[in-house]
């Protein structure tokens, strides 16, 4: 029993009984936290007041049976990986993923393959939490098929999608409504304040490339000789693979579709054009709202768009290179990946109960507030609070992971007290959004954390990984990415360099 460890599902349980016992200790003491907000009509600042719940208790009680059956069902993760899983189902059983995957690892060094991993799974931070349900899968292939441990193809793409939140050169929508509260927060010091859409495209870029570089090294020099060798089935162990004459045309016919398909989507996200536009929402004034705004077709069928893109790249494939033959076949292609989902399933259930019954219990808004007021508490200025900023950014992060509700708590004290010191109010959001990006590697809080562990329980035949296991291995990406954001934040304050577009990270006045 000495080296027993808990599988996941038994975790997420503890967890929950351990959140519903703090819940009922914290809320004895009264824990409480102030913090102010911006008005955004009177621009003046307003206190709210944040208390722990208690859980243990009939309300409570009441509300975590009544809640729990419809909170696992509005579970995000839940339908996002089932209808990805349909495409990614599709491409293995029609063998498409073994012919691409496999000629790609061929024709490329490991290295390469990597940091291509890693570097779209960082840009697709842009498109939100997407690339959890997408990029992890595709790692896990693009490893299998290179005969590697497939588990270190979806370590390193949760790193990039992870990290890559505190990246992006292009704002997301999220970021954009953390412009706005930046923005409110900064016309409480100067009511003219103006940020611009690309006020970290230099930081940014920076980021993404160095930041690629340094997870694509600790993957093949850390991670992989830490998974060891990978027990594959007997048709997956086979090296340099050779294809039949109809198994490349059905990849080239695979290929064309999918650029025939993308090329369509394309059409119809741009704007202005005969008949284009049908995925924007047309009513927002910002392109950016309009591709990834909540009323966007494209942002909300995201999952759906990708799958059929699987799909169709696999059906076609499969019409030439005659691997799929009659409807009974292509039903149970369809369902391929989702035979053995019955674990992933329990999973998310107590994934999502834990999740919901924090949140519940406001433990991770107090927390929040109390570190937000240790800005004004201490006495720093200049270097020191910046990076007072970015460790409580990162401390914040593990208690509460949604980006605005953080920022709606912390904004209106921080970026006032680091614009007195000469920080702008762009550098306060860079720091903030950097430091909140390396605990969402950390926190099982984190919704898509369990598409993480989900995925990895589906590819460990040996049950060998716990949750703690999973946790440390990500460890080795985010000291490294510390690391590389804390020479960054402190590299250009120093110098006073621009971060982006007409902005800096100290103050012009």
């Amino acid at each position: 029993m000495k080296n027993k460890k808990f599988s996941p599902i038994f975790m997420f349980i503890i967890l929950t009984l351990a959140v519903i016992i703090l819940s009922f200790v914290l809320s004895l003491f009264n824990l409480q936290a102030e913090y102010s907000t911006v008005n955004s009509y009177t621009n003046t600042l307003q206190n709210n007041v944040v208390q722990v719940e208690n859980l243990l208790s009939l309300k409570g009680f009441k509300y975590i049976v009544s809640t729990t059956v419809s909170n696992f069902v509005n579970f995000a993760p839940l339908g996002n990986l089932i209808i990805v899983l349909i495409g990614i189902g599709v491409l293995e059983r029609t063998g498409f993923a073994k012919t691409f995957f496999t000629l790609i690892t061929q024709s490329f060094r490991k290295n390469s393959i990597t940091f291509l991993l890693i570097l779209l799974s960082i840009l697709s931070g842009m498109f939100g939490e997407i690339g959890f349900v997408v990029f992890l899968p595709i790692g896990a292939l693009l490893f299998k098929y290179g005969h590697r441990n497939p588990i270190g193809g979806i370590l390193a793409s949760f790193a990039g999608v992870c990290f890559g939140h505190g990246m992006n050169v292009f704002l997301s929508n999220v970021e954009v409504s953390l412009v706005k509260l930046t923005t409110l927060a900064a016309h409480t010091v100067d009511k003219n304040y103006v940020i611009n859409n690309h006020f970290q495209i230099i930081i940014a870029i920076i980021a993404v490339i160095v930041g690629a570089i340094l997870m694509t090294r600790v993957t093949e020099k850390t991670i992989m000789p830490k998974l060891g060798k990978y027990e594959f089935d007997e048709i997956e162990t086979l090296d340099n693979v050779k294809f039949s004459n109809k198994e490349l045309r059905g990849l080239i016919v695979g290929i064309g579709a999918a650029i025939v398909y993308i090329l369509i989507i394309l059409y119809n996200i741009i704007p202005g054009l005969p008949l284009s536009g049908g995925l924007l929402d047309m009513s927002a004034s910002s392109y950016i709202d309009k591709l990834l705004g909540p009323d966007s077709l494209f942002s909300q069928g995201f999952v759906f768009i990708v799958t059929i893109l699987f799909v169709l790249v696999g059906f076609a494939y499969a019409s030439f290179a005659k691997t799929i033959k009659g409807s009974k076949e292509i039903s149970e292609s369809l369902s391929f990946s989702l035979d053995k989902i019955g674990n992933v399933l329990v999973l998310m259930i107590f994934g999502s109960l834990f999740i919901n019954t924090f949140l519940k219990s406001n433990i991770g808004l107090v927390v929040v507030a109390l570190l937000s007021n240790l800005i004004n508490a201490f006495n720093f200025s200049g270097l020191g609070l910046i990076v007072l900023l970015f460790v409580i950014s990162i401390i914040a992060g593990l208690f509460y992971t949604g980006l605005l509700g953080k920022w709606e708590v912390m904004s209106a004290t921080v970026v006032p007290h680091l614009m007195n010191a000469s920080v702008s109010p762009e550098f306060a959001q860079v720091i903030f959004v950097a430091g909140s990006s390396i605990s969402l590697a950390f926190t099982p809080l984190m919704s898509y954390f369990v598409i993480f562990i989900s995925l990895i329980s589906m590819y460990d035949k040996t049950d060998k990984y716990s949750l703690s296991d999973e946790i440390r291995l990500v460890k080795n990406y985010a000291l490294v990415m510390i690391i590389m954001w804390f020479i960054l934040l402190v590299g250009f304050y120093i110098t006073g360099l621009p971060i982006g577009s007409h902005s800096s990270p100290v103050l012009k006045f």
